[in-house]
Parts: C-alpha cells; sequence; structure tokens
C-alpha cells in the first residue's frame, strides 16, 4: 500500500544523473506533466491568481492535484505563494522569475505542437 522509494536503487541513482547531466530532462521534471504546463499558463496570461481563481480556469483539475502541483511548482521556484495576513487567509499565486523566464519554452512548445499535432 505504501509508495516507497529505495533511494539507493538503479533507478534513483539513474534518474539523479540524468536530471544533472540532461538540461532538457531536468526542465521537462520540473514543468512536466497534465496540469503544471496549464497552471504556468494561467499565471502568465493573469498574472496574480488565488487558488480558487485557478480552480475555475482548470474545472478538470482535482483539488489534490491543484494543490500538489502548487507545492511542486513552488518548492521548484517557478512560482510565489503569498499569504496576506487576513482573516479568512488569502493566498495568491504568481510566477517567480524562473516560472516568466520559461514561459518562452512553453510558448515554443505549443507552437511545435500546433505545427505537428496533425501529423
Amino acid at each position: 500500500m505504501y509508495n516507497t522509494i529505495k533511494e539507493n536503487s538503479t533507478n534513483q541513482f539513474n534518474k539523479h544523473g540524468i536530471l544533472t547531466k540532461c538540461p532538457i530532462t531536468y526542465t521537462l521534471n520540473k514543468i512536466g506533466g497534465r496540469w503544471k504546463p496549464l497552471i504556468l499558463y494561467q499565471l502568465s496570461e493573469k498574472g496574480i491568481l488565488r487558488y480558487s481563481e485557478l480552480k475555475k480556469a482548470l474545472p478538470s483539475i482535482t483539488e489534490k492535484m491543484l494543490a500538489q502541483h502548487l507545492r511542486e511548482l513552488e518548492q521548484d521556484k517557478l512560482i510565489i505563494r503569498n499569504v496576506l495576513p487576513v482573516i479568512p487567509p488569502h493566498v495568491e499565486y504568481s510566477l517567480s522569475k524562473s516560472g516568466k523566464a520559461i514561459q518562452p519554452v512553453l510558448s515554443a512548445m505549443a507552437s511545435w505542437a500546433l505545427k505537428h499535432r496533425d501529423n
């Protein structure tokens, strides 16, 4: 039932090696998946968004997945989580400097997809 990761496994060793040596794999590890690019896109288009605004913009995402991806993007320093000292708590998300810098990469990926997806 538990998903434990063997830190000393060959798979983990290989994963670490690939992430540290291959910049493309490193980048895809940070922005890959179904939801991270869409979250980054929403923040790039609209600037600062609250959790509920992101949820409305991505209606198919579950609460769990949105919270998980926001945490991961914050840990990877692609977004900034700002908690305002009000009652009830008010949390806003925005792109960090690194998050803004990755936007041309996402735009290039979108352009490539539009050109090649029907092939």
